[in-house]
């Protein structure tokens, strides 16, 4: 009987798969029922933003997907109940080291840009978030993302209206062993910014506001080649949207923000396979 090759979904989930059992333990404590692994909650989760629905669907989805519950070892399906506390349970810290794991599977090249996107809160009616008092309808989400790979190294994710170059420090220092040169627009014109660069031994190719002949003469030197690499940055936020989501499905903060980070690492799988 011949073999039936594998599907971009097939091994997306096994990279997913392996990637989860690099990071956690199979259970999350000796007392746990061990009915589902940590490793199968990962992967479901996974799977539940790469096809960009809901906990129910998934799971409806999942009863005709046989090599996919085999190749997670997965006999018996949980609820859509017990998957939402599943991710309820993983903390912001396990989906930060998944995304570093999912980087070192795509071949970098130390080129960064930054960028910064908005992503709806809701995909509810305008009627419903004005009556839910739903103040900040977008979270800022800024991207640093690699330009060879289009890999995102990292995100950080903010309800207020933060000046990126109050976000661009943070980025810089929790990655700066990954960075030789950081590719910015004129929103991160900043010298602060620049300094903390160079601190790190990253070579800072952010364009100038030009207020003054001086600033206009800086942005005509910049290396124009490499420069144009930032638009990398721009695809991506566009190929997160279109793919999975203009918007988070989750409604308290905490929770949008690993859903962001949860989607990062599902694009850098993607890119991998």
């Amino acid at each position: 009987m011949q073999t039936l090759p594998k599907s971009r979904l097939l091994q997306f989930v096994e990279e997913a798969f392996q990637l989860a059992q690099r990071t956690v333990a199979r259970y999350s404590s000796k007392f746990s029922k061990q009915r589902y692994t940590i490793h199968q909650h990962i992967v479901l989760l996974c799977l539940k933003v790469r096809k960009n629905t809901t906990y129910r669907s998934l799971l409806d989805e999942l009863i005709e997907m046989a090599r996919i519950r085999k190749a997670i070892n997965l006999t018996e399906l949980p609820s859509p109940s017990t998957l939402c506390k599943a991710f309820d349970r993983l903390d912001m810290a396990v989906w930060r080291v998944l995304l570093n794991l999912s980087v070192s599977l795509l071949p970098t090249n130390s080129v960064a840009g930054i960028d910064a996107s908005g992503f709806a809160r809701s995909h509810a009616s305008k009627h419903y978030t004005k009556r839910a008092k739903l103040t900040v309808q977008q979270l800022k989400v800024t991207l640093l993302v690699d330009t060879r790979a289009n890999a995102i190294l990292d995100l950080h994710v903010t309800t207020t209206r933060k000046h990126d170059t109050q976000i661009a420090p943070s980025l810089i220092n929790r990655n700066a062993a990954e960075i030789g040169v950081l590719l910015g627009d004129k929103g991160y014109d900043d010298q602060q910014v620049r300094a903390i660069a160079r601190e790190n031994s990253i070579r800072p190719l952010i364009k100038h506001r030009e207020f003054s002949s001086l600033q206009k003469a800086w942005n005509a030197r910049l290396d124009t080649e490499l420069y144009g690499q930032r638009s990398q940055s721009e695809t991506v936020n566009s190929r997160l949207k279109r793919k999975y989501g203009a918007f988070v499905r989750s409604r308290r903060w905490w929770k949008q923000f690993r859903e962001l980070a949860l989607t990062c690492i599902v694009h850098n799988l993607d890119r991998a396979i």
